[in-house]
C-alpha cells in the first residue's frame, strides 16, 4: 500500500518539495510533538552512552568494572554522561581518562542542545483562540454580513490584535492557466486594542465585495474557502501570537447568526457563555 501523501496545512498534498530533516533536525523537533522530542532526546543519550560504552570495552582501565563487561562499560558512561560519579567505578589508565575528557564534552554539548529544546517548546507563544465551527452569513443592518467568531480561551488579554480575512477562490485567467486568487475582505472592524474573550469579524458585502454574487447554492461544491488570521500581543508574556482558520464550502451557513454569548444576571452583572461560542440561531438573508 502507497503512503500517504503529505499535506500542508492548507489540506493540499505536497509533492517532491525539498526537505533536509538532518540540516533543520532542531527545528523538526521543536515543531514535533511532545512524546517525538522527549524520545528523540532519550535516543540521543542512549546512543551517545552506548558509543561510549562500547570503547571502555576496548580500551579497558575502569577501575573495579569487570573485564569485557559491556553492562558495566554502560553504567559508567551513564555516570559519567551524568557527572553523577557514585566513585565505585573510576578511569585508571589514559586510554579511559582521555575517553572520559570526551565524553564529558559531548555530554555538555548534548545537554546543552537538549535543554535549548525543551527551553524553546515551553516558551513558543500560543495564542489559544477558537473558532466558531462556521462562519454565518445574514442581513446586519440592512446589509449582508459574513461574520467569523472567536474566543480567547486563556483569562488574559491579546493586545493590540489585528485581524485579517482573506476569500479564496479557483479561478482560470484569460490565457486559461489554473490559479487560486486571494481577495483580502475588508472588516468592519480588523484591529481590538485588547482582546479579552470574544470577538466578532464582520465583512459587509456590498457591491465591491468579492462575495457579492455568493450564495447558499453557488458556495456548494465551489472551489473556495474563507482565512481568517489574527496577530497579537500576549499580554502576559509580551510575545507575538499567530492564530488562523480557515473555513471550506461546507462550513458557510446562510440565514443564520450566532447565539448571543453575553446575557444578563439578576445582581446586574454580564455572563459570557463560552458554550455557545458555535451555536446559530435563523436570521434574515
Amino acid at each position: 500500500m502507497a503512503a500517504p501523501l503529505p499535506q500542508d496545512d492548507t489540506g493540499i498534498d505536497v509533492v517532491n518539495a525539498p526537505k533536509d530533516v538532518w540540516g533543520d533536525l532542531y527545528h523538526e523537533l521543536v515543531r514535533a510533538p511532545w512524546w517525538m522530542t522527549l524520545l528523540s532526546i532519550a535516543a540521543m543519550v542512549l546512543v551517545i552512552n552506548v558509543f561510549f560504552a562500547l570503547v571502555y570495552v576496548v580500551t579497558g582501565g575502569i577501575a573495579n568494572a569487570e573485564h569485557g563487561s559491556f553492562r558495566d562499560a554502560f553504567f559508567f558512561s551513564v555516570q559519567t554522561a551524568g557527572t553523577i560519579g557514585y566513585g565505585a567505578m573510576y578511569p585508571q589508565s589514559l586510554a579511559a581518562h582521555l575517553t572520559v575528557t570526551a565524553e564529558s564534552i559531548v555530554s555538555l554539548v548534548s545537554l546543552a542542545l537538549a535543554t535549548g529544546i525543551v527551553f524553546t517548546k515551553f516558551s513558543i507563544p500560543v495564542a489559544k483562540l477558537e473558532f466558531a465551527r462556521t462562519a454565518v452569513i445574514f442581513v446586519q443592518d440592512g446589509v449582508r454580513t459574513l461574520a467569523v467568531r472567536m474566543a480567547n480561551r486563556r483569562g488574559n488579554f491579546i493586545v493590540e490584535a489585528q485581524s485579517r480575512a482573506t476569500f479564496i477562490r479557483a479561478e482560470t485567467t484569460k490565457e486559461g492557466v489554473f490559479v487560486y486568487r486571494l481577495y483580502d475582505l475588508k472588516l468592519v472592524r480588523d484591529r481590538s486594542s485588547a482582546l479579552g474573550r470574544s470577538w466578532t469579524v464582520l465583512h459587509r458585502i456590498d457591491h465591491d465585495s468579492p462575495l457579492r454574487d455568493v450564495t447558499a447554492e453557488s458556495i456548494r461544491g465551489a472551489d473556495v474557502e474563507v482565512m481568517v488570521s489574527v496577530t497579537g500581543i500576549d499580554g502576559t508574556t509580551w510575545q507575538t501570537l499567530h492564530a488562523r482558520h480557515r473555513y471550506l464550502p461546507e462550513e458557510v451557513e446562510f440565514g443564520v447568526r450566532y447565539a448571543d454569548m453575553l446575557s444578563p444576571k439578576p445582581d446586574g452583572r454580564l455572563q459570557l457563555d463560552y458554550a455557545k461560542l458555535h451555536e446559530t440561531v435563523p436570521a434574515s438573508l
